[in-house]
């Protein structure tokens, strides 16, 4: 029954102003994260959060430890992600309107040029990100068990992170685009330079196979611009999300970030600020059926020198998302995503260039296709998935450059990576190589003896060096990781500044003279 003086319409109005506080507390349910628990419950409620760890180690909190990369690279995959779908709305992926829309968007619609300027340089800085991260992981050697199988996913992060960035350059349908595309296309196809010294490509034309693959033709052309398209907004993104979730989710089921063996007693002052929960050491695991010994990682790692992740690392990681995003709208403000003529398959861009996270390989690809745009990247993808299964050592886990050799032999295999590939780009391109000295020398000899297989030998050489030179294979893959990235660097900063036209070498553009 109904108390007397009862009013539906006094219950209505009284109801619909506190709207507001009743919806706050469906959303928030557990009330503010004030106290350890209703911290906890906040990451766990949070169907995004909840792949993080309840506390977070100190020793993770650190600036130094990670520098933000990862969560730089999440940011920065977000900001894509916005800005990508934001311009799907006036973008049309076919061919005779796609360059038109791109004008449109850049020219006409109010903040286009600004949000396309945010994509561009989002994207770009996504890609240096995900490299540093992984130079981060490696050099820290936070590949080791039992994080082997995430050191595979960052793999997989790594090559969609270049794919969505090598699909998305073809969508704007203009020259720069059109003919970065074609390159790529002719690096797919490039074994047919081995199945054309051999005499098989006749009837197995694997490189051939490779470039229809990406182009869905014969010739980049529409149907190469809607597969591109396809796989920029739908199935790279889905892709990428999906290897995040496990990549985030791998972190907090093996034991958070790899840290030193005694990263408790560097951090004892930072604790100091913190109550510990209880201050026995646990070394067994607590199940409903029964207590048993257990080696997972949150054995034997008590909660006193961690702190809650609400509010600490979540504050940090907001921290890096406004950094990455004051970086990107900076840049946009800077400087402008390229555009240039209308795509022409009658007038090739000269010099054409690929995007310049493949311009190192295009410099290496000039002197063997097959070499430079499949075999050492072969190398290099299937070295990189190896590492946690050669190098099983314990030393210096979790410390920047541990293990023998340590800082030192960086240092000086820095100095070996530079030299070697400075050396050997610099000789080949003042004396030329075989071709040019030896006109009817065979085909298979310049695939496999050119300037990008004489460095990677003579990285592999000095690899092998420091194996024996320190007696640990963490000193081997330091040495040969840090001259690939050296080497990296070397090529990429030779194709984009000191190639020009027909991909000879200058100084400077103002060299290029007529053409």
């Amino acid at each position: 029954m109904k108390a007397e003086g009862y009013s539906a319409m006094h219950e209505f109005w009284g109801n619909l102003r506190s709207i507001p506080n009743h919806v706050y507390r469906a959303v928030f349910r557990g009330g503010p994260p004030k106290t350890d628990r209703t911290r906890s419950s906040f990451i766990f409620g949070n169907v995004f959060l909840h792949l993080h760890s309840v506390r977070t180690h100190l020793w993770s909190l650190r600036w130094s430890t990670t520098m933000g990369l990862g969560i730089m690279t999440t940011a920065a995959f977000l900001i894509t992600l916005v800005t990508g779908i934001l311009l799907m709305f006036y973008y049309k992926p076919y061919t005779d309107v796609a360059y038109q829309s791109i004008k449109d968007i850049h020219f006409i619609v109010p903040t286009g040029r600004l949000i396309r300027n945010i994509h561009r340089w989002a994207a770009n800085l996504m890609v240096v990100a995900v490299i540093l991260h992984m130079a981060r992981a490696f050099y820290t050697a936070s590949y080791r068990k039992p994080r082997e199988f995430n050191w595979f996913i960052g793999w997989g992060l790594l090559v969609t992170t270049l794919g969505l960035s090598f699909t998305g350059y073809l969508l704007p349908w203009d020259q720069l685009a059109y003919w970065a595309i074609t390159i790529g296309a002719n690096i797919a196809q490039s074994p047919r330079e081995i199945t054309d010294a051999i005499g098989i490509t006749s009837w197995f034309d694997i490189g051939g196979l490779q470039r229809e693959i990406l182009l869905g033709s014969d010739r980049v052309g529409a149907e190469a611009l809607i597969r591109f398209y396809l796989l920029h907004v739908m199935l790279l993104p889905l892709m990428l999300a999906g290897l995040m979730a496990v990549h985030f989710w791998r972190i907090r089921k093996d034991g958070g970030l790899a840290k030193p063996e005694h990263a408790d007693e560097r951090v004892i002052d930072e604790a100091k600020e913190f109550y510990p929960v209880f201050t026995d050491v646990p070394n067994k695991t607590y199940h409903l059926a029964a207590v048993v010994k257990g080696k997972t990682p949150q054995v034997g790692s008590g909660p006193e020198h961690t702190v809650p992740s609400m509010p600490h690392l979540f504050y940090a990681e907001l921290g890096v998302l406004m950094l990455t995003t004051l970086i990107c709208v900076g840049l946009a403000f800077m400087s402008d995503a390229p555009l240039k003529e209308l795509a022409n398959p009658m007038v090739p861009e000269n010099p054409a260039k690929a995007p310049w996270y493949f311009l190192g390989l295009q410099e290496i690809v000039s002197f063997s296709a097959f070499m430079g745009g499949i075999g050492i990247p072969m190398l290099c993808i299937v070295g990189l998935g190896l590492i946690p299964f050669l190098d099983r050592e314990k030393k210096g886990t979790g410390e920047w450059f541990g293990g023998p050799g340590g800082w030192k032999l960086v240092k000086w295999s820095m100095v070996f990576g530079f030299g070697v590939s400075i050396a050997v780009e610099a000789f080949a391109i003042r004396f030329g190589w075989l071709r040019e000295w030896l006109p009817d020398i065979p085909q298979m000899i310049i695939t496999f003896v050119n300037p990008g297989t004489v460095i990677t030998l003579c990285f592999a050489i000095y690899s092998i060096w420091s194996v024996r030179r320190y007696n640990s294979t963490r000193a081997g893959a330091l040495a040969l990781f840090t001259c690939f990235l050296c080497g990296f660097i070397v090529l990429t900063v030779i194709g984009t500044y000191f190639r020009g036209p027909n991909w000879n070498f200058y100084w400077s553009p103002a060299d290029w003279g007529g053409h």
